[in-house]
């Protein structure tokens, strides 16, 4: 029969935190995110969101689930229009999701803006007068229109050099905590794991290898393949990285 992608995975996503999905191209991490998204049907099992089953096609998702479920893709240049600039690309989920008309409409795609670091002169223009890292601010903000609980991050920094994806790091983390969003982040880059996630799940040939906390993934590895794939990575620990869990830390001490 046809090749189940994945098979009879088994996790949580833990709410305001970040779950990594990792593992080499070809492990289904990329078709476990679709399936999240609705956009490819699952092969097996069922997702449950709040507690409810959710639906897997897109198109019978209620609005509420809908606005709840959102996605930043690997290339801006993918899921941004154009032909439209950077005010009508946020304008239309804004006032699709939110209902909000006229000045309370264009304030949000304003606030939207500030959200992401980005300078509301941009709003006039098309996404080719902007850089990479500018458009993916862009994409940040058109998955934040909807003002979704859950984001999945495909591959959100793997086209960009390290200076840019550092900052695309930090304001995730700097709006998970502001706004209490849960990330499911896909990634092949470990790095970027050890630096963001509390959570890590391994997968490989659309199977669970190996799930938990980020400091046990990295610190004491079970299995063969995990360990594997760990002494592939270079370690970095930048400093804005323990800085900003510092802070997040001591945010959360304070709530």
């Amino acid at each position: 029969g046809p090749m189940t992608v994945l098979d009879n995975l088994n996790f949580t996503f833990p709410r305001g935190q970040t779950t990594a999905v990792v593992g080499e191209s070809g492990s289904g991490k990329s078709t476990l995110a679709r399936v999240i998204a609705g956009l490819l049907p699952p092969a097996l099992g069922q997702f449950f969101w709040n507690d409810a089953p959710l639906e897997p096609r897109l198109a019978k998702r209620d609005p509420a689930t809908l606005r709840n479920i959102q996605m930043i893709y690997q290339s801006a240049d993918t899921s941004l229009n154009p032909r439209h600039n950077i005010r009508e690309i946020l304008t239309r989920p804004v006032r699709k999701f939110t209902g909000r008309k006229g000045q309370e409409l264009r304030a949000r795609v304003e606030e939207l803006m500030d959200l992401v670091d980005l300078d509301r002169a941009f709003l006039d223009r098309k996404p080719s007068e902007l850089s990479g890292g500018q458009k993916q601010r862009v994409g940040i903000a058109r998955a934040l229109a909807a003002e979704p609980e859950f984001i999945i991050c495909d591959e959100v920094t793997s086209a960009l050099d390290q200076l840019v994806a550092e900052g695309i790091l930090r304001l995730l983390v700097r709006l998970q905590t502001e706004l209490d969003l849960t990330f499911m982040f896909i990634t092949h880059d470990l790095a970027t794991v050890e630096a963001i996630a509390h959570k890590v799940i391994v997968l490989k040939n659309g199977q669970i290898v190996e799930q938990g906390g980020r400091d046990e993934i990295f610190g004491d590895p079970k299995q063969a393949y995990t360990k594997r794939l760990l002494t592939s990575v270079p370690q970095m620990d930048p400093e804005w990285l323990t800085e900003a869990r510092a802070r997040e830390r001591s945010l959360r001490e304070a709530q």
